[in-house]
């Protein structure tokens, strides 16, 4: 397979099928080569285009593929660590830096579990022999592996430069389409010109990615023999923590052979974050981090806007982040909408009035510790319901997309359904999911489960008490948490409409609330005495008989029982201002309907689109020195390292590339129902600087008050000009607590 950028066909036409409505005629869908096309069928159809139009030199400018911030971005050169303008590095072996090693991986990894951090530092003066070794050829293998985030191409430029600055000798070979690239040994060597086209640009278009895990003999297998024959002497995985626990075992695996094997860390959800056994930070951010939390923060501020100018709707934001809440942390930062969730914060959540009241009777309410889907719910109607009472029935609601796995009770059915499904396919060498088509043939399966274990008193994975919970579920819950697990036997979140679930909860409380008078808008005191008098009523005489509070009141709340025109006039009724059977004055009228909520939804998710914006300029910069960190490895030796950038969350002139043992990050975990060597996945510190100040802020950013809301509006990703944030804001405060140290 060549590479689209030399000319060659990247992929085989695929046929469509369907119809099209085209000027009233339904046409045939076609196959792209097939005579009778798609294109032929509008010919019969519609006049002949002009085609001289597109000849036009405005008409070619507008319509070109390469626009002015495209040659821009190309031709952007990355800012470049200090220790990077020698024209040769070394590395220097830091044994400050401890970590608790699992027994299993050095039982698995026992040719890289010693290594130690290593700084990249510049040579100053060059020995033959050191020049000699250094500026040996090399053949670099580099893949992308999982979902794409914005800064991997400066990964590949970064690496490329320091190479063919090194020896224009040497070759860099990029595998199609992720590790089954490797696995199948689908190759492009990268040119100058095919690097050019991609600096500084989103995506991993270049050589695509993969999900596929080199996790099975047969598959190193393959692997090592790609490696050896293209002559690789170093392979560089770029992806997150599944792609780093491959890295480690090939690292393991290709050690002998003499390949070097280096990771880099990528995801956007930012839960690849490296400390040392004492907490010294060696990583405080993966790369593509920032320019997805920035692009879903444009779009969220958007939104921000425009709940704030039509005054009607709740806009429901999901973001990604199935494990942790970093992207849902840095949005509230950047835009300060009205109410984030923060699964972190909730999974540590203790009803302290539940504890107090069993230990009045002497027990322990275990349940009290976890924030329960019902208490969720009540939250969030709470933060509505303060907002409506001021005027306010419309804001922003930010949840990240694992927010459910935070929750106590769906935890406890996740980990539960996860053995079911992982034993039944251990147990029939088959999959759960082919042979339990339908969701009632699933309910179907549970039930026999539940009644197996009034049987059997050794049976305790799913009872009847588990099947009554479970039946309580809403019907498309029950499947969103019955789906089919991913790749790495995680429960698939983002399958789940989350907000759903939510919203359906908050929506029925909701109307209860209303129902007891709790949930309804303030008027306005100014609004409702120019309403009344120009009405020729009384405002003060009327006041008493349909508000709470009148006097010193900004806004003004119906009385509890009025939720309805009919309460409404029963209490007019009882203080004499109308009589029986009359209908409620016009101004009564429009003030009552006023004060009724319309609890009005928008459901947004923010996820694609942000791993494929192109990227910041701190993610621009991390990349490409990530690139050049990746060379400074491999042309001194090391393998089993992650390439990393020390100090991040500090200004640039403090940052140090280092080189992270991967073997020491390891730990076991269970994955698809047993337990695995993977790298842990970071989530949100509570304890954190900018949690803390999030926290601070929250009554703020709620602006249940009356006034106006204090939305922050971050502005448009740019990778120049002088207002263009230099880090994560989310790393900008955490720094705050190490120069506080």
């Amino acid at each position: 397979m060549t590479h689209p950028c030399n000319g060659a066909s990247w992929s085989k036409p695929r046929p469509v099928s369907g119809l099209q409505l085209v000027k009233g005629h339904a046409i045939q869908k076609c196959v792209a080569h097939d005579s009778d096309t798609y294109f032929g069928h509008l010919e019969d159809t519609m006049a002949a285009p002009d085609t001289s139009l597109v000849d036009h030199p405005l008409v070619r400018d507008v319509t070109s593929n390469v626009n002015a911030e495209l040659m821009d971005r190309r031709a952007y050169r990355p800012a470049t660590c200090s220790v990077f303008s020698h024209d040769y590095t070394t590395l220097e072996e830091i044994d400050t830096y401890r970590f608790e090693i699992d027994p299993e991986s050095r039982r698995q990894l026992p040719k890289i579990i010693d290594n130690r951090v290593q700084r990249v530092v510049g040579v100053e003066v060059a020995e033959d022999a050191f020049r000699a070794e250094y500026e040996t050829p090399r053949n670099i293998g580099i893949v992308f592996s999982g979902g794409p985030a914005p800064g991997g191409h400066n990964v590949i430029a970064g690496l490329f430069d320091a190479a063919k600055k090194a020896n224009p000798g040497n070759r860099v070979f990029g595998f199609l389409l992720g590790p089954d690239g490797i696995i199948e040994n689908e190759a492009v060597e990268l040119t100058e010109k095919i690097v050019a086209a991609y600096r500084n640009l989103g995506g991993f278009t270049m050589i695509k990615t993969g999900r596929t895990k080199i996790d099975t003999p047969f598959k190193m297998a393959l692997s090592r023999k790609t490696c050896l024959d293209l002559g690789l002497n170093a392979l560089v995985i770029v992806g997150g923590d599944d792609s780093n626990t491959n890295a480690a075992f090939l690292a393991q695996e290709l050690y002998d052979d003499g390949i070097q094997v280096i990771s880099v860390p990528k995801t956007i959800d930012g839960d690849i974050q490296v400390r040392d056994a004492d907490g010294n930070i060696l990583c405080a951010m993966s790369f593509g981090f920032h320019t997805a939390a920035r692009a879903f923060a444009v779009e969220i501020a958007n939104l921000c806007t425009d709940s704030s100018s039509d005054v009607k709707y709740w806009h429901i934001c999901k973001v990604m982040g199935r494990v942790a809440s970093h992207l849902a942390l840095e949005v509230a930062l950047q835009t300060h909408v009205n109410l984030t969730l923060i699964g972190e914060d909730l999974a540590d959540y203790v009803d302290t009035r539940r504890i107090e009241q069993a230990e009045k009777t002497g027990s322990v309410d275990y349940t009290a510790y976890g924030m329960t889907l019902r208490h969720l719910s009540r939250v969030i109607c709470d933060a509505i319901v303060r907002r409506a009472a001021v005027g306010k029935n419309y804001g922003v609601i930010v949840i990240p997309e694992g927010v459910l796995e935070f929750i106590n009770e769906i935890q406890v059915f996740i980990i539960k359904l996860n053995t079911i499904i992982a034993d039944y396919n251990r147990t029939h060498d088959t999959d759960f999911h082919s042979d339990f088509l339908s969701l009632e043939e699933k309910l179907e399966y549970l039930r026999r489960l539940g009644r197996r274990s009034r049987e059997d008193d050794t049976f305790s994975v799913w009872n009847t008490r588990d099947d009554d919970l479970f039946n309580d579920i809403p019907a498309f819950f029950q499947e969103g948490l019955l789906t089919e697990r991913d790749a790495h036997g995680n429960f698939q979140f983002s399958q789940v409409q989350t907000e759903k679930v939510l919203m359906g909860l908050v929506t029925d409380y909701l109307g209860i609330l209303h129902e007891q008078g709790e949930y309804t808008v303030g008027i306005a005191k100014e609004y409702y005495i120019k309403t009344m008098t120009q009405g020729g009523l009384d405002p003060v005489k009327y006041a008493k008989a349909l508000f709470r509070k009148y006097d010193g009141e900004e806004f003004l709340l119906m009385k509890p029982e009025i939720f309805s025109i009919k309460t409404c006039s029963q209490c007019l009724i009882q203080e004499g201002l109308i009589g029986k059977e009359k209908p409620l004055p016009e101004p009564v009228d429009k003030i009552f309907q006023k004060s009724q909520p319309k609890f009005k939804t928008q459901i947004h998710f923010y996820g694609y689109d942000g791993r494929g914006a192109d990227p910041t300029q701190f993610d621009c910069n991390y990349t490409y020195n990530l690139g050049l960190t990746v060379f400074s490895l491999i042309a001194n030796g090391a393998t089993g390292q992650m390439a990393a950038i020390k100090n991040l969350e500090h200004d640039f002139s403090t940052w140090e590339p280092i080189g992270i043992p991967i073997g020491p990050l390891m730990h076991l975990e269970e994955r698809k129902g047993r337990l695995a060597l993977v790298i842990e996945r970071s989530v949100v510190d509570c304890n954190s600087m900018a949690f803390r100040v999030s926290e601070a802020l929250r009554e703020k950013w709620l602006a249940a008050t009356p006034g106006e809301d204090h939305y922050r509006r971050p502005g448009p990703i740019r990778f120049t000009g002088k207002t263009e944030e230099d880090r994560p804001i989310t790393l900008m405060l955490n720094a705050l607590d190490s120069t506080s140290e």
